[in-house]
């Protein structure tokens, strides 16, 4: 489970071109326009080998410039609550003001790190011009360009620096396996645990964001015992109103951070939309084992198509990490529920699973001298040897003499023939060339 960072300031200082450049993906929309983010991102980022998840909190209310200003007090508070440390960035462009001052005079009562990110300093005179920014009262300031990546590493060693350690928790034998329900508002995640244990245990109503929180609950099936964790459904930021709908929502993303299957609801009648793939996605860069679950089945109009042709549709989204479970479901007449725990449990076993390292070699060796890398600038890469690293998800590290000349491509054959040979459904592999 890693650190959590929350971004905050105000619109169009530049957040989501930062939070692009920390995840390396081009993931929230930019834009000149002010308040163009409306979904909600999170991202995982790694800085001198520590982890952190990023939260890009640009964008999260709406409405007109009057209510914003209240408004954004409490998206603030919210993060502050939450995050391990907190990014306040502001922009040199337009120097302070009166939002950049209420959002500082929260930030001084905290006993958090707190790293005043002054941005768009792209040369000397705007670095001159930041000095403004000492009247917020937040101490020393870090100048940035998220643009190009000016002074993002000074930022970044500092802030993991600041950063908590976090505790290796070793597994007792008595730690249960964690499963965590996940998807959007009103999907049916309670029902679905609900008709699972046999009981209302959860209130479930029609109305989106009725859970507030992660709720575990122990159950037995199949022989085996784990927890299931119920969490706050995570929906787009132009529908979040209230300020405990944003504080779910991060309470849903360390539910999936400490998981090792994620049970992913999605609506039937909505299909496998933006939102659902962003929790997808948060899903598989934690690298947690997944099943989709499409609920309200019995609610589709179908013929004897509709499963291959909903399924097709759903991994075509899902590319290039396509070998995940999908099972059809309907929580009000309980069809293929225990279906759906029965895959997850195989997925988690399927995460869990060890390759003795003769077998790997010996299965995959062939296969490599058939299907060599491609030459490199008249160089060729002999793969020698394939071990499986002793961690608590599949990660496969291959040595050979030249592994910075093995490309992507080749890196996600490996990984599909691992999958072929070895049966690694539902779980995301990481494969490392290292040099023999």
């Amino acid at each position: 489970m890693s650190n959590i960072v929350a971004i905050v300031g105000r619109p169009n200082v530049g957040k989501s071109t930062f939070f692009n450049r920390l995840i390396q993906r081009r993931e929230a929309i930019v834009d000149a326009v002010s308040g163009v983010t409306r979904d909600r991102h999170y991202g995982k980022s790694d800085w001198n080998g520590k982890e952190f998840s990023l939260i890009d909190t640009g964008g999260y209310v709406l409405g007109s410039d009057d209510i914003f200003e209240a408004e954004i007090d409490k998206q603030v508070e919210l993060a502050i609550d939450e995050a391990d440390a907190i990014i306040f960035m502001v922009d040199v462009e337009t120097g302070v003001t009166g939002m950049d001052e209420d959002v500082a005079k929260l930030l001084r009562k905290v006993n958090k790190p707190v790293f005043l990110v002054v941005n768009k300093v792209d040369n000397g005179k705007r670095a001159e011009d930041a000095v403004e920014f000492y009247s917020l009262g937040l101490g020393e300031y870090y100048t940035i360009a998220s643009i190009n990546g000016s002074g993002t590493g000074e930022l970044l060693d500092a802030l993991v620096d600041k950063l908590p350690e976090i505790e290796e928790v070793e597994k007792e034998v008595e730690a249960l396996p964690r499963f965590a329900v996940v998807g959007r508002p009103n999907a049916g995640k309670s029902s679905f645990i609900n008709a699972l244990i046999g009981e209302d245990r959860y209130i479930v109503t029609d109305i989106a964001g009725t859970t507030r929180d992660s709720i575990d609950t122990k159950y037995n099936r199949f022989g085996f015992e784990f927890n299931l964790v119920d969490t706050a459904g995570i929906r787009r930021k132009s529908k979040v109103k209230e300020d405990l709908e944003f504080y779910s929502v991060m309470r849903s993303v360390r539910a999936i951070e400490h998981c090792d299957v994620c049970l992913l609801v999605l609506d039937a009648t909505r299909g496998f939309d933006g939102q659902v793939q962003n929790i997808f996605w948060l899903a598989e860069r934690n690298r947690k084992g997944i099943v989709v679950l499409v609920n309200k089945w019995d609610l589709v109009e179908k013929d004897h198509k509709s499963v291959k042709e909903f399924e097709k549709a759903i991994k075509l989204q899902m590319e290039p990490f396509t070998d995940v479970p999908v099972v059809f479901i309907s929580v009000l007449t309980k069809q293929r529920i225990f279906k759906a725990i029965e895959t997850a449990v195989e997925v988690y076993k399927n995460r869990s699973k060890k390759i003795k390292t003769s077998e790997l070699n010996e299965v995959l060796l062939p296969i490599i001298e058939n299907y060599p890398p491609p030459a490199y600038k008249a160089k060729f890469v002999k793969i020698k040897y394939i071990m499986q690293l002793p961690t608590p998800q599949p990660q496969f590290a291959f040595f050979c003499n030249l592994p910075q000349y093995v490309k992507e491509p080749y890196k996600r054959f490996l990984e599909n023939k691992l999958r072929q040979r070895f049966g690694f459904n539902g779980v995301p592999i990481s494969v490392y060339m290292r040099k023999k």
